[in-house]
């Protein structure tokens, strides 16, 4: 996996009024932690870290200020529900060599088998462990020719050399399920006339008697 490196300055100011001035300022705060050491408060370019946060865990270098890069990778970024620009980010301090956990993309390649039915992702991401430097940025898994009833688990879904599962193996990922198939004219006649048996009944029975 690539660096992506950004510009970082380290923040004093906080509370909710200084992170809405520095979102005026098209900013994002964001806070370091890992490593036992006390959480660094900073602040980052809006649009740069958007546009690096477009590939899954990206591992990013921050620049702080001019003094050199600390590798993090992000943990938790929060969004404006409405415009969905960032308002806030935890980052993760890692190291070269380092083991973390981390939910991985799961893509899907190849055609289920003729019949219309569909696929049901029963996980979208993948929880895995993998050396902080070289996180997979998706897992790929064929559901070619694949038919109503199969279930992916965990345990199928190929990982890179390095990586290992962070979850059962028997965790279903991926289910196909059959298509609903629609009722053919003569059922659907049959069910009618099956649903206005007792209501004609009823009317029948609620009728006054013919005299006589």
């Amino acid at each position: 996996m690539a660096e992506v490196k950004l510009a970082a300055e380290t923040r004093t100011d906080f509370g909710k009024g200084a992170a809405r001035r520095i979102r005026r300022d098209d900013k994002v705060p964001g806070v370091i932690y890992g490593h036992g050491a006390d959480p660094k408060h900073v602040t980052l370019d809006g649009h740069a870290l958007m546009m690096a946060l477009k590939t899954p865990n990206v591992l990013l270098r921050l620049d702080l200020g001019g003094k050199g890069g600390e590798l993090v990778i992000p943990k938790e970024v929060q969004r404006d529900p409405l415009k969905g620009f960032l308002v806030h980010a935890d980052f993760l301090a890692v190291k070269k060599g380092e083991k973390v956990t981390v939910e991985v993309p799961v893509h899907t390649e190849g055609e289920l088998a003729p019949g219309g039915n569909l696929l049901e992702h029963m996980l979208n991401a993948l929880p895995v462990e993998a050396e902080a430097t070289h996180i997979p940025e998706g897992l790929t898994v064929s559901i070619e020719g694949l038919e109503a009833g199969h279930t992916v688990r965990a345990g199928d879904v190929p990982l890179p050399r390095g990586t290992t599962l962070a979850v059962d193996e028997s965790t279903a990922v991926l289910q196909v399920v059959a298509a609903q198939t629609e009722a053919l004219p003569e059922e659907e006649e049959a069910e009618e006339a099956e649903e206005g048996a007792p209501a004609e009944a009823a009317e029948e029975a609620a009728a006054p008697a013919e005299e006589s």
